[in-house]
């Protein structure tokens, strides 16, 4: 249950020495009671305090980080069942699984597959960020511990799906710098593993026959200590994986349930049977309810194209518009004398105006207008695009003084501002531009 300002407050200093930017410990209590700050902004809480209290109002679903350098990633940290309610704060991973069961020439064609779908929209890199690399006994040690040391090369987070104690420790000697995370535990064998996975300092992925199982194992790992786990979703069916999800998720954040409040994984790339279509219906599911990391038998264009847009959408803050910074930024080696493009600073609207800019080849000075983080039409009509603003923000950032253009193209859809941005930018050329941003590499062109 969380703590009231009150408990917090029992265990303050009570300098009321204002450090911490509060101007009583009770004020510092309350604020952090409600989350609004940490309590290591105070520098007088001791040590036993911190550490009592940082575990009574960490989130209920644990964080977990995996991976390291550029490929370090955190799983889990959610307080929230629904985005609206706030926000959602790790984004769900995907991996690819290879198979030591595989030959050689389907292994190199796999991983060659899983560095293609590499790409920007909106500013975000959209890849495969894990391989997960599944252990078949009957193809032997050998070909997996080679099959860990070719899947290292390809600079990905590596999963290890190993239920064997000792050939898990063999692999995890190879990567373990790297900080992959080791999937076998089960009611079996779950001591050798926690073992195994204590001792390379990595994180356990936990499985079970069903749900009781599962969750029966989870606590008996905590018993021993471990806390740096995940548990898997398994493979007997996509209700039974659902229910996992959505019932684990359910009551860590609502019945705060800690035993539960671990990040997941999701087998899609057994779940789904080699049903491509299927697997791409579950990876949406997943994506949205409730996947750390979800497991796929592929990752193309075509699944990656819709699933990363839908991940974006999700893990953005509603709270915060997504909003590039404004200035001028020149195109295709644009210089003073280049023609200036105007639109506002909605992170969706700038990069697709500035990829078809870019598309044309003609070089151009796109100035951003600080309007928000809206799109065109919602800042026109909220007043925070218009002539008005346009030629305040003109001023205040001496555009006349930094280019020596006067043709200035505005978007299409608010051709209505022409006649009063003459008015209010005397000199120069209003030019109205097309109202879809496709059109904009013909138009270019003719201009």
């Amino acid at each position: 249950m969380a703590l009231k300002g009150l408990d917090i407050f029992k265990l303050s200093p009570k300098k009321n020495c204002k450090e911490c930017g509060s101007p009583t410990c009770m004020a510092f209590s309350m604020k952090v009671a409600q989350g609004a700050v940490s309590i290591d902004k105070c520098p007088y809480f001791s040590e036993e305090a911190k550490a009592s209290l940082n575990e009574a109002t960490a989130p209920p679903m644990k964080t977990i980080k995996v991976g390291t350098g550029n490929n370090e990633y955190s799983l889990g940290g959610e307080t929230v069942l629904f985005r609206h309610e706030k926000t959602f704060v790790s984004r769900t991973r995907y991996a690819v699984t290879v198979c030591s069961c595989m030959d050689d020439a389907a292994i190199d064609a796999k991983l060659a597959e899983i560095q293609s779908v590499d790409y920007e929209r909106i500013g975000e890199r959209m890849f495969t960020e894990m391989i997960y690399v599944n252990y078949a006994e009957a193809a032997g040690k050998d070909k997996y511990l080679d099959l860990v040391k070719k899947a290292a090369a390809v600079d990905r987070v590596l999963i290890l799906g190993c239920e064997d104690p000792e050939v898990a420790a063999e692999a995890l000697a190879l990567v373990k710098d790297k900080k992959p995370v080791l999937n076998g535990a089960n009611a079996s064998n779950y001591e050798a593993m926690s073992k195994v996975a204590t001792e390379a300092g990595v994180t356990l992925g936990v499985s079970g026959a069903d749900i009781d199982e599962l969750y029966d194992t989870l606590a008996a790992l905590e018993k021993l200590g471990n806390k740096n786990l995940i548990f898997d979703c398994g493979v007997n069916s996509v209700k039974e994986a659902y229910k996992i999800a959505v019932e684990f998720r359910k009551a860590a954040i609502k019945d705060g349930n800690r035993t539960c409040g671990y990040p997941s994984i999701v087998r899609l790339d057994r779940l789904s049977q080699g049903d491509k279509h299927l697997q791409a219906a579950l990876l949406s599911l997943f994506t949205m309810k409730y996947g750390s990391i979800i497991v796929l038998d592929q990752m193309t264009y075509a699944e990656a194209n819709p699933v990363y847009g839908l991940r974006q959408n999700l893990f953005t803050d509603p709270q915060k518009p997504m909003k590039v910074e404004p200035g001028i930024y020149p195109l295709n080696g644009a210089d003073e004398n280049s023609v200036c493009l105007t639109t506002v600073d909605f992170a969706l609207t700038y990069f697709l105006v500035s990829g078809e800019l870019e598309r044309s080849g003609v070089p151009c000075n796109l100035i951003i207008n600080d309007a928000g983080g809206l799109s065109v039409l919602t800042s026109w009509a909220a007043g925070k695009f218009s002539a008005g603003t346009i030629a305040k923000f003109f001023a205040e950032q001496d555009i006349e003084g930094k280019v020596k253009s006067r043709k200035l193209v505005i978007p299409g859809k608010v051709a209505v501002l022409k006649g009063e941005l003459e008015a209010k930018l005397p000199g120069w050329e209003i030019i109205i531009a097309p109202r879809e941003a496709v059109q904009l590499v013909k138009f270019m062109k003719e201009l």
